[in-house]
């Protein structure tokens, strides 16, 4: 979609300007298009799509990789419909699968994404009785009963804090909400594989331990898990560029103005709109705005509004995440079909007795041995992604947590290199053959190992300290005595100037590919009129 995209403004001034083109901004784009206001995103990069982008990453490789994020629950399809989004969302056949050696005894754990037999027979068969699958169905049942009631309030102005407690009830709220997460999963769960299955979700992105006094965990869980109501997470075929590809196509329609090449400077607010100055990388440019949209995290936008630069308030990212291209796909030790445990999310170095050890590690400046993540095989969903490969090539995508970003600041490609080397470990542990083994090359010999680390996030896509959510996620609601005056307020998108709002990941309801903190920002500029 870029090359629909221009290298320089129409006009010199707009109702509403939006600085940066990745998804949240093009979903605002669209929205405030399609009500008749005059929009121009302006974008830094080449291209469109921020995070949420397909590409070639392998020399001769035509497989299209989703380099950084990868795949999509919380885009409500409320969204999809009110912009008449072209894009297919697929469900992945298995929820997880958990590899385990126990006594010596290869074996795993299967979560169906539709629970059955095979799913109790498998907490049966690990934990010698129904109880951890029981509990397991009491759990996510109130996790499904938050998720329900919350869901429909995201692209809503911003519920009070009572009013879902009322309707979720004292217990789950207790429980989600008040308790730290760890708590909650000590008490409810006995097993260590399936207390570390539940914990994972909290830490995605996200550092921090499981008994956290802030929350930040048990924030990170809930998003995690209301996605549309359900939590699922489901695969965009054609990968993630088609998902912001889509947004792209609905903006232009509408009328909206996308400038590639354009980073913004500086940010001047008034009373009655703002003046931003950008560069195409030759000259600078101005134009004037009635409100500016921005699409970037609030430290950034903090630097373009000219406010003391403090390094300590800067974000911190807390992942790797590893591109893996494969001639076919490595068997397990533990004799399930690898088709199977690919399909979903492969836990790996992931009992919770083991993530407490990592965060352990990480807090004291050690890169955790073993390495706790996850896989997932987005070509066994969408085999579209690897269209022209050769029969039995796939796709793996690793996710590892507890990788903070200041573990790599004083090596960052030496530190990088033995995250990579722990990763793989990690998969090798459970494999009957190394995964080097199955690993594809490129056309000059090398192998299809790509990895991104906090560092390279922030250098390829300006999110400061690699942080994937561009700081640490709120709650989805406001606290009962919080003041909601002005539709930014009501919305969540609000800073301290009032020309000027928040539409990405650093809005309230902002995190993963969602396009709600567009929508939201959109909203509030509607109401505003």
């Amino acid at each position: 979609m870029a090359r629909y995209c221009q290298r320089v403004t129409s006009r010199s001034s707009y109702d509403v300007a939006i600085v940066g083109a990745g998804h949240n901004g093009l979903t605002a784009a669209a929205y405030l298009a399609k009500a008749g206001l005059s929009v121009v995103v302006l974008e830094r990069l080449g291209h469109v799509g921020g995070a949420a982008v397909s590409a070639e990453a392998f020399d001769g490789r035509p497989t299209r990789l989703s380099r950084y994020s990868y795949l999509v629950s919380l885009l409500p399809d409320q969204i999809v419909g009110d912009l008449g989004l072209d894009i297919g969302l697929v469900s992945r056949p298995t929820a997880s699968y958990t590899p385990t050696t126990r006594d010596g005894k290869p074996g795993g754990l299967l979560v169906e994404r539709v629970e059955g037999d095979a799913t109790r027979e498998s907490f049966r068969e690990l934990t010698g009785s129904d109880d951890e699958y029981d509990a397991w169905r009491v759990f996510y049942t109130d996790v499904a009963r938050l998720g329900w009631v919350v869901a429909p309030t995201l692209l809503q102005p911003l519920p009070r804090a009572s009013r879902i407690r009322a309707q979720v009830g004292a217990e789950t709220w207790n429980d989600l909400v008040v308790a730290p997460l760890g708590e909650t999963i000590e008490r409810r769960f006995a097993d260590d594989t399936i207390r570390g299955v539940v914990a994972t979700d909290a830490l995605i992105g996200t550092f921090a331990s499981l008994h956290d006094p802030s929350l930040v965990q048990n924030r990170c869980f809930l998003y995690h898990l209301i996605g549309n109501g359900t939590g699922e997470w489901r695969v965009p075929i054609g990968g993630m560029g088609a998902v912001t590809d889509a947004l792209t196509k609905a903006a232009l329609d509408a009328g909206g103005e996308i400038v590639t090449g354009a980073g913004v400077r500086a940010i001047e607010p008034g009373d009655d709109g703002a003046e931003i100055r950008y560069h195409d990388g030759h000259v600078e440019h101005g134009l004037r705005a009635g409100v500016v949209l921005a699409n970037v995290a609030p430290w950034v936008l903090g630097l373009l509004l000219g406010e003391p630069h403090d390094e300590t308030t800067k974000p911190e990212g807390a992942q790797l995440k590893v591109n893996f291209l494969l001639d076919r796909l490595p068997q397990l030790r533990s004799g399930v079909d690898p088709e199977v445990a690919f399909a979903g999310t492969l836990h790996l170095s992931e009992g919770y007795g083991e993530l407490l050890s990592a965060y352990g590690a990480a807090a004291a400046g050690r890169l955790p041995d073993p390495l706790p993540g996850e896989v997932y095989c987005h070509s066994l969903t969408d085999p579209s992604i690897v269209s022209g490969e050769p029969a039995g090539t796939h796709t793996l995508t690793y996710f590892g947590l507890h990788t903070p970003a200041s573990i790599f600041d004083a090596d960052p490609e030496g530190t990088k290199e033995e995250a990579v080397r722990r990763a793989i470990a990690s998969l090798d542990a459970h494999l009957v053959e190394p995964l080097e083994s199955c690993v594809a090359r490129d056309v000059q010999g090398r192998p299809c190992i790509e990895a991104k680390i906090p560092q390279d996030i922030e250098r390829d896509l300006a999110m400061p300290g690699g942080h994937i959510f561009h700081g640490d996620l709120e709650w989805p609601w406001a606290p009962d005595r919080a003041r909601l005056e002005s539709p930014a307020e009501r919305w969540g998108v609000q800073t301290d100037h009032p020309s000027v709002l928040l539409c990405g990941s650093g809005a309230r309801r902002g995190g993963a590919v969602s396009g709600i903190a567009g929508h939201n920002a959109a909203q509030a500029v509607l109401e505003s009129r």
